[in-house]
C-alpha cells in the first residue's frame, strides 16, 4: 500500500508539472470551504473544471492560514483568480479582496439554505399538524356516522372535516408559495431573463431578489409564522453581492468581444442566440429539480428555434459553428454562483471516512488525486484535463505498469493446517 500510494502520487506529480508546461490553464473560479474528519481540511477547488487545488490538513482557519495554501498552489501553476465563491466567513472574504485581489461571490447554496432553516420546519410543522387534525376528525366522523347516522354529532364531526380540510388546503398552498420563492432565487440569478432571455444587469437582478424576499416575509406575516428578521437581514445582505456576478460575466464577455474585429450584427447575434443557447443548455444539464427544468427547457426550445433560423447561424460552416459553440460554452461555464461542488466533495470524503473507519494523514493526498485524475464526468473527461485542457493518461493503467509482482501470500504448512 506504501508502495502503491508513493506512486500515485509521483505519477500525478509529473502530470501536473506537464500540465503547467503545457500553458492552457485559464484564470481559475474558485470556490473554498472546510471540512471536518478527524483533523481540520481546508479545500480550494476551480468550479469549472473541478479540479481540487487544495485538500490540506491544517491546524486552524484563519486567513494567514488561507493565505499561505492558496498562494503557493497559485505561485506553482501560474494562475490568477479571477473571483471567489464562498460563504461569509470573514477570513474567506478577505481572502478574495485582499489576498487574491478579487470579487468575493455570496455562496447561492448557502443563501438557499438560510432561508430554507429558518422556515420550512415551522411551515412544514403546521401543514403536519393540520394533516393529523383531518386524520383525527375523519377517524370521529366515520365512527359517528357508523353508530348515530345523521345525529347532530355527525352533522358537528362532518363539519369539523371541512374546517381541517380547508386548513390543509391553506398550510399547503403556503407551502408552495414558499417553494416558488425561494425556487425564484435560482431562477432569477442569470445574465438572461428565463421568461425571455433578455439580457440582465447586476441592479435588475438585485431588485428581483430583493422583491421575491419581500414577499417571503409578508407571507410570514399574513400566516402568523415568527418572523426571524436576523435571517432576513442575513439573506439581504448578500443579494448585492451575489448579484454583482452578472454584471462581472458579462464584463468579461465584453472584453473578449472586443478583441474581436465584429460587426455589431454578429455581436447582436452573439449577446441574443449563441450565448444564452449554450449557457441555457450547459445549465439545463446541471438542473436536478424537475420544475426548474422544465421551465429552463421552455426557455431553451424558443431560443433554439430563433438561433437556428437566424441568417448569421445559417452563413456558418458546421466546422466554424462548432468553434463559436465551443466558445460560448466556455464562458457559460464561467458563470459560477455556487460552491455545491465543494460540498459534495466534503460529504464524499466524509462517507470515506466513515467506511474506512479513519483514513491515515498520507492517504488524503492519495483520494485528491484520484479525484482529480480518475474521477470521470459522462463525457469521459477528467478534473484534470479540463482543467489542463489537455488529454491524460489512464491513471490506473499507468500506476500498474510501474508496480512490480505483487509477493505472494504466505503458504501455510498442511500439517499444521490440518493439525488446527
Amino acid at each position: 500500500m506504501h508502495t502503491l500510494e508513493q506512486t500515485i502520487l509521483e505519477t500525478a506529480a509529473v502530470w501536473e508539472q506537464q500540465g503547467i508546461a503545457h500553458g492552457e490553464i485559464r484564470p481559475i473560479i474558485g470556490a473554498v470551504d472546510e471540512t471536518f474528519l478527524q483533523r481540520l481540511m481546508l479545500v480550494f477547488m476551480d468550479l469549472a473544471s473541478g479540479y481540487l487545488l487544495v485538500e490540506e490538513v491544517a491546524v486552524d482557519r484563519t486567513y494567514d492560514t488561507w493565505h499561505g495554501l492558496v498562494k503557493a498552489r497559485l505561485k506553482t501553476l501560474g494562475v490568477e483568480v479571477s473571483y471567489l465563491v464562498s460563504d461569509r466567513a470573514k477570513a474567506l472574504i478577505k481572502l478574495a479582496e485582499t489576498g487574491l485581489d478579487c470579487l468575493s461571490i455570496p455562496d447561492l447554496f448557502h443563501l438557499s439554505h438560510d432561508l430554507a432553516k429558518s422556515y420550512s420546519l415551522t411551515i412544514f410543522r403546521r401543514l403536519r399538524q393540520a394533516q393529523q387534525a383531518l386524520h383525527q376528525a375523519g377517524e370521529r366522523l366515520a365512527t359517528w356516522q357508523a353508530s348515530h347516522p345523521g345525529s347532530a354529532q355527525t352533522q358537528q364531526a362532518q363539519a369539523l372535516v371541512e374546517v381541517s380540510e380547508a386548513e390543509v388546503k391553506c398550510w399547503e398552498g403556503i407551502r408552495n408559495t414558499y417553494r416558488n420563492h425561494v425556487s425564484n432565487l435560482s431562477l432569477i440569478l442569470h445574465p438572461w431573463r428565463l421568461v425571455d432571455s433578455t439580457r440582465q444587469t447586476s441592479q435588475e437582478v438585485e431588485r428581483q431578489l430583493q422583491a421575491e424576499i419581500a414577499a417571503l416575509e409578508t407571507l410570514i406575516e399574513t400566516h402568523g409564522l415568527p418572523v426571524k428578521k436576523n435571517a432576513l437581514e442575513k439573506v439581504r445582505k448578500q443579494l448585492a453581492g451575489v448579484s454583482a456576478l452578472v454584471g462581472f460575466w458579462w464584463q468579461t464577455v465584453g472584453k473578449d468581444l472586443e478583441q474581436m474585429a465584429l460587426t455589431p450584427r454578429w455581436k447582436q447575434w452573439i449577446d441574443e442566440l449563441l450565448l444564452p443557447l449554450m449557457y441555457w443548455q450547459e445549465h439545463l444539464s446541471h438542473t436536478r429539480c424537475p420544475g426548474q427544468k422544465a421551465k429552463i427547457a421552455r426557455g431553451l426550445e424558443a431560443i433554439q428555434d430563433a438561433f437556428e433560423r437566424h441568417p448569421c447561424t445559417q452563413r456558418l460552416t458546421p466546422e466554424v459553428l462548432a468553434d463559436w459553440k465551443a466558445w460560448a460554452v466556455e464562458h457559460a461555464r464561467a458563470f459560477q454562483r455556487a460552491s455545491s461542488a465543494v460540498e459534495g466533495r466534503n460529504g464524499y470524503l466524509s462517507q470515506m471516512q466513515h467506511n474506512h473507519r479513519g483514513l491515515p494523514k498520507r492517504r488524503y493526498r492519495v483520494w485528491t488525486v484520484l479525484h482529480n485524475f480518475d474521477c470521470r464526468a459522462s463525457d469521459g473527461t477528467t478534473p484534470a484535463s479540463r482543467f489542463f485542457r489537455r488529454a491524460c493518461p489512464d491513471l490506473f493503467e499507468s500506476v500498474l505498469s510501474q508496480i512490480d509482482d505483487l509477493p505472494r501470500p504466505r503458504q501455510r504448512h498442511q500439517a499444521l493446517a490440518v493439525s488446527g
